[in-house]
């Protein structure tokens, strides 16, 4: 049985990975960048995408996630996807990635078909930035343009993830920090929150909420009484804390029925409900909460800015999304 790995809220190195981001150097991103190299491009990903979310309803929140868990570490370039080889530790297994990252192979389905109709044009970030957005509209969500053109990562790192990815356990503040670094307002942090109005989350990133909130021994106590018994028996003391339960009353339908829960104690992670509990961010959770319009024009925006995020190092257009393509510096990166 393999050992947890700790989970700290701070990583001291996480200032000196967030300042090597900038949203000014690296590609030039804009709309319609596939135009004439790959005019299907963004119908081909829809398409696929409701491929899958038709054989996994759940498939299409997890490709989502890939956006948030690439973006922040080291910009939009499709390294959360790169496998292991012996010469590098890649961020699938990092902290917040291990057991938790999944629905890889829809990606892989969305690259094959791009590349029968486009060989070597579009790239895997690019893949992950449209998707994301095509997982939010299939789901009742807003629909935008996104701006592409990114090249892929040509390495990967599980220690750039440890340090920079929040934990569940994460609180208001600390979101807030760390939001801003990447230049997302209070606003930006709390409406891209809402990712979660889709998806499902594992028994292991609450356990501590419904046991040991703080070491107290005792559950959260701003849980929902009636909330909370549905998850002490979703997730028992010494139960399989790799079971799912739905991230909000409506895990099928983006909506802003994850604010309505947080307002009435019902939000299932730490990092969820206390966007509730803390004064700097209760007022945009009771106006997403009630107007479902703003939240939708917020999360649109934020997710555009989300994907500006870029490292400025040196990319390429992979073949395959899991491996890296050429020697790179004369090191050859891939098995």
């Amino acid at each position: 049985k393999k050992k947890k790995r700790s989970m700290s809220l701070f990583n001291p190195h996480l200032i000196l990975h967030l300042l090597l981001l900038t949203v000014v150097t690296g590609e030039i991103l804009r709309p319609r960048f596939y135009s004439e190299t790959c005019p299907e491009a963004e119908s081909i990903v829809r398409r696929e995408m409701k491929k899958a979310m038709f054989k996994e309803a759940r498939s299409v929140a997890s490709v989502m996630r890939l956006q948030f868990h690439d973006c922040f570490v080291n910009g939009c370039d499709a390294s959360v996807l790169l496998d292991d080889t012996p010469n590098m530790l890649g961020e699938k297994l990092s902290l917040s990635n291990i057991n938790s990252l999944r629905s890889f192979e829809v990606v892989d389905y969305i690259k094959e078909a791009l590349e029968k109709a486009c060989p070597a044009t579009v790239s895997c970030a690019d893949i992950v930035i449209m998707a994301s957005r095509d997982a939010v509209a299939l789901t009742g969500g807003p629909d935008w343009e996104v701006k592409l053109g990114r090249k892929d990562s040509l390495t990967a790192s599980q220690k750039d993830s440890d340090d920079i990815m929040p934990s569940p356990r994460a609180n208001a503040t600390f979101l807030i920090d760390l939001f801003k670094r990447f230049d997302l307002s209070v606003k930006d942090m709390v409406a891209l929150s809402g990712s979660h109005s889709i998806g499902q989350g594992r028994c292991f990133s609450i356990m501590f909420r419904l046991y040991n909130q703080s070491g107290s021994g005792k559950p959260d106590p701003v849980l929902e009484p009636v909330y909370k018994k549905r998850l002490n028996k979703l997730c028992p003391l010494g139960g399989d804390e790799n079971v799912t339960g739905d991230l909000d009353a409506t895990p099928h339908v983006f909506d802003n029925q994850y604010f309505k829960d947080l307002v009435s104690g019902r939000g299932f992670l730490n990092s969820d409900q206390t966007l509730y509990t803390s004064r700097e961010t209760r007022e945009y959770v009771k106006r997403f909460s009630e107007d479902q319009g703003e939240f939708f024009r917020a999360f649109a925006e934020g997710m555009v800015k989300l994907g500006d995020l870029q490292s400025g190092r040196p990319g390429e257009i992979r073949s395959n999304c899991r491996v890296v393509n050429r020697r790179h510096n004369d090191v050859l990166l891939v098995s």
